[in-house]
């Protein structure tokens, strides 16, 4: 009898050790890709095991930046009122042109009620509110303890500083014309935001909220993106297809890379190693793989029309990028650099973020 009951506690002992190891697989595997759909005016939830579209969201008008709270039980969506353009007239350079008076046009039919970030229950798949984060919000940034958002304000020149839970705008940061990308260095300490017109980069420090760097980078800076240890950052320039490379601790740019013909870069994700960046290209229809070291192309992964978001897996194996122009989400296997399939997803995919899938 005591050889039963020995060897019943041994084979029991082994499943529990098998259910150890096979859980933490099985919940590396379930997460959400939450995509943001700027004309749809909602956000998609896809199930990353099966690559399906397991809910829609309404949210608000022309959701674009989309992130998520430190848990992954609550998304951000940065909501605008100010009308949809399309991609602006590019000149010999490959520089925008700007017309005269339109961006008055743009303000005068602006629905600046509709302005601000969207709040969402993803355990309840549910919009809650939405909270002020100044005029046009675009992108913006969450705090590591999940208690601020950051937000650009294009249309004001402005950095909203809001409190996720009075909802409340703490401080505004003059900076300069058109804002756009916003992104936490990895302590947490400095807040980046990249201004579209002139190629300005500010620095600005989370503590007092003050500028505490400015540096500049060829036209139209789309975003930022770190090295795991912070001491390195890239800004892409879309106008001049151009990925600048640059010292945090000076905010000296190193080098500036030019990219293949064609490229628009947008939108940037790094490797939890660090070793290679990916960036979105827009009008070049492509996802480039930058060897951080060498500082140089290493591969080009055809995807989808005019991909701007741009988000890794957990397990950094698979890459998603949002096509605008043709409502959907391109799956990219990371072992073999190939796009695998396409998600159709709503009206004008603009941002994507992951999440693990809410238990």
């Amino acid at each position: 009898m005591r050889s039963v009951i020995q060897g019943l506690a041994a084979a029991a002992l082994a499943v529990c050790s098998l259910l150890a190891i096979a859980t933490p697989a099985r919940a590396a595997e379930s997460y959400w890709i939450c995509v943001s759909n700027e004309k749809g005016g909602d956000v998609s939830i896809i199930d990353g095991a099966t690559q399906k579209v397991i809910a829609t969201i309404p949210v608000g008008k022309r959701p674009r930046g989309i992130h998520a709270s430190p848990d992954g039980r609550t998304l951000y969506v940065a909501l605008s009122g100010r009308p949809i353009e399309g991609p602006p007239q590019l000149d010999a350079s490959g520089n925008p042109i700007f017309h005269k008076g339109s961006d008055d046009d743009d303000d005068k039919n602006s629905d600046h009620a509709a302005d601000g970030i969207a709040v969402v229950d993803l355990v309840a798949r549910k919009f809650i509110k939405k909270l002020p984060a100044g005029t046009d919000p675009e992108q913006f940034a969450v705090s590591p303890d999940g208690l601020h958002l950051y937000t650009s304000n294009e249309d004001v020149g402005t950095l909203s500083v809001t409190s996720a839970n009075t909802g409340k705008v703490e401080h505004i940061v003059p900076l300069a014309k058109e804002p756009e990308g916003v992104a936490l260095s990895p302590d947490g300490r400095s807040i980046y935001v990249t201004c579209e017109t002139n190629g300005d980069i500010f620095a600005i420090d989370v503590a007092t909220h003050k500028v505490a760097a400015h540096f500049v980078v060829p036209g139209r800076p789309r975003n930022v993106a770190f090295l795991p240890d912070g001491s390195r950052g890239f800004v892409p320039s879309e106008s001049s297809g151009q990925l600048s490379f640059f010292d945090t601790a000076e905010h000296k740019v190193l080098k500036t890379l030019r990219l293949p013909t064609g490229s628009r870069p947008m939108g940037l994700a790094i490797n939890p190693d660090g070793k290679i960046l990916y960036a979105t290209t827009g009008r070049g229809g492509t996802v480039l793989a930058v060897d951080t070291a060498k500082f140089e192309v290493t591969n080009t992964i055809q995807v989808g029309k005019r991909p701007w978001g741009i988000a890794l897996s957990p397990d950094a194996q698979t890459l998603y990028t949002a096509n605008g122009p043709s409502d959907d989400v391109s799956v990219v296997d990371l072992k073999t650099t190939k796009e695998t399939t396409r998600i159709k997803c709503g009206q004008s995919p603009w941002g994507v973020t992951i999440v693990p899938a809410p238990r």
